[in-house]
């Protein structure tokens, strides 16, 4: 970074001026087109950005989930290419770069260089600088039905205008930065497809052939045992350890002996408790993925289960188990099993019918050994590519809010600024 340095002693020593958004951007409010008219959307072709794009494809954009016709453009004008939309309403704080001609919907505002400026920013300076803009939304929103910024002072908001040369050197440093967190996910997507691979081949007894390996029901080898009354409500600070069925798929992974919550010991007297190797399931959620993910419990004391969670005890190696509920082939049976609409069931009865592989114990072990690693490799976060991950997002975060504070330019005269944005 030592370029960086010497181009900042040389063309802004004494600072940089800064600028508020009111001041540099041209602002518009996104806006959804009618969905009761299907001439709107049929046959579309024009990106229309909602969060889930955030969501699923990143902040820089060139395509959208949904598109719609030209004939659902207000005046036929859309908002124009390497523009930055920043979420001020319901969920805030979250921006993307759009990179070709767009709509976008109104819980974005649409931010757009005027004329003034647009030859005096580099939108990606703008767009690394836009994160601390997301944090300022989440700090400063009022109240209602949903969250919102507050857009009086959302305008008033203040970004540097340090010369262009200097955008650039962050610019350069910081996307190498993104590059490498980029290269390392993409690894650890295919590592992930590797590990789903081997973990279906190895716990798929038909294709392997493997000796002393049969499939049996879940009800043939062990027992279902549903969860107590047991609510968030009655949570505490430290006591007996619980599993609620919401943190089974949203905190969880495959196996722990550690909870994350706990109730009172006078509480767990009347509680449906699981033991070290049973297998805490979720019967209940709002999608057919979640239901019936489970977790192995390995820890020496007894714990708490909730009700819309069952508890397996079974005489298999626990992790084996787990596993197993992670594979295609105990998703392709759990499917049929499914019930509700809003809220998706899958009861104990119809679970214990289910049929996984059961090998002998020693062979059960070799496969979680192989599985343990993989599973380390793709999910633990103090291992592996997760682990270095997060240390260079750490690193890339530090250096970003780092990189992009200036001293304020103190604005006696004419030739200060001029000397700051050359």
């Amino acid at each position: 970074m030592s370029k960086l340095y010497e181009l900042i002693k040389e063309l802004c020593p004494e600072g940089v001026a800064y600028k508020s958004i009111g001041e540099i951007f041209d602002r518009k409010r996104g806006y959804t087109p009618s969905k009761s008219n299907k001439e709107y959307w049929e046959n579309g072709t024009i990106p229309w950005f909602i969060m889930e794009d955030i969501r699923e494809n990143g902040r820089i954009l060139s395509d959208a989930i949904q598109k719609v016709n030209i004939k659902g453009v207000k005046r036929g004008k859309l908002f124009k290419p390497d523009s930055i939309i920043v979420s001020i309403s319901a969920t805030v704080g979250e921006h993307a770069l759009i990179t070709i001609p767009f709509l976008t919907n109104e819980r974005f505002t649409v931010l757009r260089l005027n004329k003034k400026y647009d030859k005096k920013y580099n939108i990606m300076f703008i767009y690394y600088c836009c994160f601390a803009l997301d944090e300022w939304c989440k700090k400063n929103t009022t109240m209602s039905s949903f969250a919102s910024v507050d857009m009086i002072c959302f305008k008033n908001f203040q970004i540097p205008l340090p010369p262009l040369a200097v955008q650039e050197e962050i610019v350069r440093i910081l996307d190498n930065f993104t590059e490498l967190i980029t290269k390392l996910t993409t690894e650890l997507t295919a590592r992930k497809k590797q590990y789903e691979y081997y973990r279906n081949q190895l716990l798929d007894f038909d294709k392997l052939r493997i000796e002393n390996g049969e499939w049996r029901t879940l009800g043939e080898i062990g027992k279902f045992t549903r969860g107590g009354r047991l609510q968030k409500k009655d949570f505490t600070e430290t006591g007996v350890g619980c599993i609620h069925y919401g943190q089974i798929y949203t905190y969880y992974g495959t196996y722990t002996d550690k909870t994350k919550t706990f109730i009172s010991e006078e509480f767990a007297k009347k509680a449906k408790k699981a033991k070290y190797g049973d297998l805490v399931i979720a019967t209940t959620s709002a999608n057919n993925e979640d239901v019936c993910k489970a977790v192995a419990w390995l820890g020496p004391e007894e714990i708490a289960v909730s009700r819309d969670a069952c508890f397996y005890t079974h005489n298999m190696h626990p992790k084996y188990v787990a596993y197993f509920f992670q594979t295609e082939q105990f998703k392709k049976q759990k499917r049929p099993l499914i019930t509700g609409t809003k809220v998706k069931r899958v009861n104990v009865d119809n679970l214990a019918k289910i049929k996984l592989p059961v090998p002998t114990l020693a062979e059960q072990q070799r496969i979680v050994d192989i599985l343990d690693r993989f599973n380390t490799l793709c999910n633990d976060i103090s291992n592996g590519l997760p682990a270095e991950i997060k240390m260079r997002q750490q690193q890339y975060e530090y250096y970003r809010d780092k990189l992009l504070t200036f001293k304020k330019l103190k604005m006696d005269n004419d030739d200060n600024f001029q000397r700051s944005i050359k």
